[in-house]
């Protein structure tokens, strides 16, 4: 494992080779997305820990997409059951490593949204928990709005220390809280390149849910505008994970003879 230093050009060929890796494999891809979204849905049901078990599965969860990412490049199938690689495939410690980064994950999901309560005296807090409801006088009556860029500017150093810790955990043997950290170093030195990363495909989701929504009412067809938005955003944010297993290549430099390098010029 070597982490490498990237100029700030280098979040737009991730941003593109999210793209090419998703073109390779679009029906794999958004059926791990589709059994994703299911599960945790249905796992949130689950009374009183519902809310926190979809959170403590996600570094596991992370891998195991990343491991599909790996795989449709080395022309490997790609089965949904791959969403659990992290928790079955590289043994047991790695697999309670995975569990306390997920532990870790709720304690500073928890504190983000503690932190929104300062813009809105916890609104937006009770809000996520089920204890208002979120309708417009909630939001004429509230900082809602201040409270969630408040969580977004609080989930910025959280981002950073889950990024990469859960696949450095279970492909390169590294504990959790020294995962997190080499996290932390990797995004901090590549930050020039995360800033356009992140930019472009906020670029994108906005021009994707504004401009759809437009040309819907342009047709006359606003009633059936959410019928198209929700396809789109499932694609994007296909698009999006696959992008994050170009960052980690970028920013660590691992390759193998069964997983080769992503192309550095995606074809159009």
């Amino acid at each position: 494992m070597q982490l490498i230093e990237v100029p700030a050009k280098t979040g737009y060929v991730w941003f593109r080779q999210g793209i090419w890796l998703f073109r390779k494999n679009p029906l794999a891809f958004l059926t791990l997305f589709f059994t994703y979204v299911l599960v945790m849905t249905l796992v949130s049901q689950i009374p009183v820990i519902g809310g926190v078990l979809p959170l403590l599965f996600i570094p596991g969860v992370a891998v195991g997409f990343m491991a599909a990412c790996r795989n449709t490049i080395a022309g490997k199938p790609v089965f949904p059951t791959i969403l659990v690689d992290g928790f079955h495939s590289y043994g047991p410690v790695v697999a309670r490593r995975l569990l306390v980064l997920g532990a870790l994950y709720v304690v500073a999901m928890a504190l983000v949204l503690a932190g929104s309560a300062l813009a809105d005296g916890g609104m937006l807090l009770k809000v996520m928990l089920g204890g208002a409801q979120l309708d417009q006088d909630a939001i004429v009556n509230s900082n809602i709005p201040l409270a969630v860029l408040t969580a977004l500017a609080f989930y910025v150093p959280v981002a950073m220390l889950f990024w990469f810790s859960p696949i450095l955990a279970a492909w390169h043997d590294v504990p959790p809280v020294k995962a997190m950290f080499f996290s932390v170093v990797s995004c901090w030195r590549n930050r020039g390149a995360f800033v356009v990363f992140v930019a472009l495909w906020f670029a994108v989701a906005t021009l994707v849910s504004f401009g759809l929504s437009a040309v819907m009412q342009a047709l006359g067809a606003a009633d059936f505008a959410f019928a198209v938005l929700m396809p789109a955003t499932m694609i994007v944010t296909t698009m999006l994970y696959c992008s994050f297993y170009a960052t980690y290549r970028g920013c660590f430099g691992v390759q193998t003879p069964q997983t080769p390098d992503l192309p550095t010029k995606p074809a159009a």
